[in-house]
């Protein structure tokens, strides 16, 4: 995989020469002092989503969401980042990580952190269900079952539970079952009534019964536990049995995938994977606190589990699934539905895709508009009779996927299709798999990409015969081709009918297709190619406008930030007093606010309704930002050596003016303004909630973009030009 070629683009703004006295040092802080910790980040990232639990601003039962998110969140954590850990530790690897720990030290400091994380949950969790019960809502105890609701669990457990049910004792005869990942399973300690023989017995609970159910007829919203419904018919499972102590318990797994790199058939391999991933080592057990101590020491023996992996918790097991507890019949507890706008700007062609991009550039911001501009735009190029191509990146498309259907029927409409699945997304490998097949029934050419390489990046092509020629039109996303999450993620979707972005982009699917180098791009940059050079001279010119005496500043916007080449290329360009201002949504490792290393480095992190999931960056080029000069790109890359190193991403460069105008004097400094949702980072990488000065006007962006439309999107019925909102307006103070 070798380096791509040079652009034009590229070769306008040549490295600075770097000071290196400046360089020295940075170096001579220790990497403790330079890098914060990536595990120990992404956990202070989930204890943000947890707080926003207790955030009193947001409907009672949307808290119950944030809460249920932060135990699904740390869950694929401990499958995947821990697993990996666990593994290293294993294998005596003495890598130190950035911040100079061993993956033993790094282990050590993650459990120690993550369990002040699943002790809070649990405080949180009690605190919910008292505050729900004010509101009408139980989660009721075995002895606030009334007599009525009594027999209605008796019938149900006998129609809907018992016949799913497979008790298991555990004795020479039956060896201890396995327990898949995240498995659900009621230990017991039994007792034979005719000879008093002990025993222990395993209840493990199949994955698609619901963990809460409700109960009928009352005025209140009343539920019982799975595991508690579980315990009022123990005698009827175990007849002849005396049940002496019992608990439940729950089992994650090692869920990464690895992959034999010289494999044939890559599907294949992913089949078998997936397989495997179901029976990886277990790598935490949560145990209920009521659970004696020889039935926990006997289960833990018998899972092969290490000491160092279980918890005791005093509380509910299973925190992700709490979400079954939010009811739609109760909206005054929710929130506000919200129906995203759609673009005027379509309108104003009779929703003639084509016709509206060919007209101008425009970006749809979503969740704030709809994804529908999206199906419309692959929907339209599969009925047009005069689109000849179409040439599309998955990475994530969900399970009922309008992408995939459009995909299908144009390739049955006799076009050229062409789809890149990238098999390798994590968690959504089996929907990939599927989505590949019925592609290829349907005649699409379907190209799995490189063992080494995901591809990331997120393309749609659209190739149309007009008036005798062939032209292209384009759509760059920050976001995955996903309708659900389109619906909570902060997106932007770009279209354009930029002739030498659609030469680039065809130049990305015939590497992708045919491993042939991209060279000579006009203005598009590709990972793994030359994005972070690309980037590192942006940075680099920064510093030559800082050292010339003009204003230099960077915005950036991303999910993560830890690759330390960039990271100390950032330490270079504050050294220089170049201002910048990072919102990071979840991992960074950067240290900002450090004499003498990143004093003019701001970090903020918003939180809130939405998953803020755009990538921007913006370049001051020589002026103040926000400025028409600036340089401004949308990626679908974060700032990470696996994004820049081991995958295709895009960066964009946006040219439009209105464009232009939208991504940095809207969607960027309405996110700087933000003081409602917006956490502020230390360098010691914990967080702060931003606390608004007295008379401060809250301003949240969530709410800015749910009530106004954007600038790019705007037509004839609402104007067509706006002007670039001013820094001022935002009250963002000077570093």
């Amino acid at each position: 995989m070798a380096g791509g070629g040079t652009d034009n683009a590229n070769q306008e703004a040549p490295r600075a020469a770097t000071d290196t006295s400046v360089v020295q040092a940075i170096e001579a802080f220790p990497a403790g002092d330079r890098f914060l910790n990536r595990e120990l980040s992404w956990l202070q990232f989930n204890l943000r989503v947890l707080e926003e639990a207790e955030n009193s601003q947001h409907p009672l039962l949307e808290r119950l969401r944030f809460l249920s998110i932060s135990g699904n969140n740390l869950d694929e954590f401990y499958m995947v980042r821990v697993a990996g850990l666990r593994a290293q530790c294993d294998a005596r690897v003495e890598i130190r990580s950035d911040d100079g720990l061993t993956p033993f030290q790094q282990l050590t400091q993650v459990n120690s952190l993550a369990e002040q994380l699943m002790g809070k949950q649990q405080q949180v969790w009690a605190a919910l269900t008292a505050e729900m019960r004010g509101e009408g809502i139980y989660v009721l105890t075995a002895t606030e079952i009334s007599k009525s609701e009594s027999g209605w669990i008796r019938s149900y457990f006998f129609e809907n539970i018992l016949p799913v049910l497979t008790p298991i004792a555990v004795d020479p005869a039956h060896p201890f079952p396995f327990i898949p990942n995240l498995g659900f399973t009621m230990g017991l300690s039994l007792k034979r009534l005719h000879d008093g023989e002990a025993m222990v017995a395993l209840l493990p609970v199949p994955g698609h019964l619901k963990r809460f159910i409700r109960l009928p007829d009352s005025d209140e919203t009343r539920f019982i536990s799975l595991e508690t419904l579980l315990t009022l018919f123990l005698d009827e499972l175990f007849p002849g049995y005396k049940v002496k102590g019992s608990g439940v318990f729950r089992v994650v797994r090692d869920s990464d995938i690895e992959i034999e790199e010289e494999a044939e058939d890559l599907v294949r391999v992913f089949e078998s994977a997936l397989k495997r991933r179901k029976r990886g080592r277990v790598i935490r057990l949560k145990v209920e606190k009521g659970m004696s101590k020889a039935l926990r020491k006997n289960i833990i023996a018998r899972l092969g589990a290490d000491d160092d992996v279980v918890v005791v918790v005093d509380g509910i097991l299973g925190v992700n699934e709490t979400t079954q507890l939010i009811v739609d019949d109760r909206p005054d507890l929710l929130f506000k539905p919200y129906h995203p706008r759609y673009p005027e700007r379509v309108r104003d062609f009779s929703g003639d895709i084509f016709k509206a991009i060919a007209a101008k550039d425009f970006v749809v911001h979503h969740p704030y508009e709809s994804f529908e501009v999206v199906h419309l735009f692959l929907r339209q190029a599969a009925r047009d009779p005069d689109v000849v191509a179409i040439k599309q990146t998955l990475y994530r498309a969900g399970a009922q996927s309008m992408i995939i259907g459009a995909l299908i029927e144009a390739a049955e409409a006799g076009k050229a299709v062409t789809a890149v699945v990238e098999l390798k997304a994590r968690f959504d490998e089996e929907q990939n798999i599927k989505w590949a097949r019925d592609l290829e029934r349907a005649g699409v050419h379907v190209v799995f990409g490189s063992i080494e390489l995901k591809t990331h990046g997120k393309i749609s092509m659209v190739v149309r015969r007009q008036k005798g020629k062939l032209l292209s039109y384009m759509h760059f996303g920050t976001g995955n081709y996903h309708p659900i999450t389109a619906k909570i993620y902060t997106d932007l979707s770009f279209f354009t009918a930029d002739q030498a972005l659609a030469r680039d982009s065809n130049k990305m699917f015939n590497y992708l297709t045919g491993y042939i180098e991209p060279v000579g791009l006009e203005k598009l940059v590709l990972s793994p190619f030359n994005l972070r050079s690309r980037l590192m001279e942006l940075i680099d010119k920064e510093i030559e406008f800082a050292r010339a005496g003009k204003p230099a500043a960077i915005w950036v916007k991303l999910n993560s930030l830890l690759d330390s080449k960039i990271i100390d290329k950032l330490y270079e360009a504050s050294q220089n007093n170049v201002k910048i201002e990072l919102i990071i949504r979840g991992i960074c490792t950067l240290r900002p606010g450090i004499e003498g290393l990143s004093e003019n480095i701001r970090v903020r992190s918003i939180v809130g309704r939405f998953l803020e999931h755009a990538r921007i960056c913006c370049f001051g080029n020589g002026h103040d930002l926000p400025s028409r000069q600036a340089k401004v790109f949308i990626s679908s890359a974060d700032w990470m050596p696996r994004n820049l190193n081991r995958r295709v991403e895009t960066l964009v460069p946006i040219e439009n003016p209105t464009v232009h105008d939208q991504i940095m004097g809207q969607v960027m400094a309405a996110n700087l303004k933000d003081n409602d949702q917006t956490w502020v980072m230390n360098s010691d990488g914990s967080f702060e909630k931003y606390q608004r000065a007295e008379g401060e006007e809250t301003f949240s962006a969530h709410h800015y973009f749910m009530n106004n439309s954007s600038l790019s999107g705007r037509g004839t019925a609402i104007g067509e030009e706006a002007p670039v909102m001013p820094l001022m307006d935002y009250g963002l103070d000077p570093i």
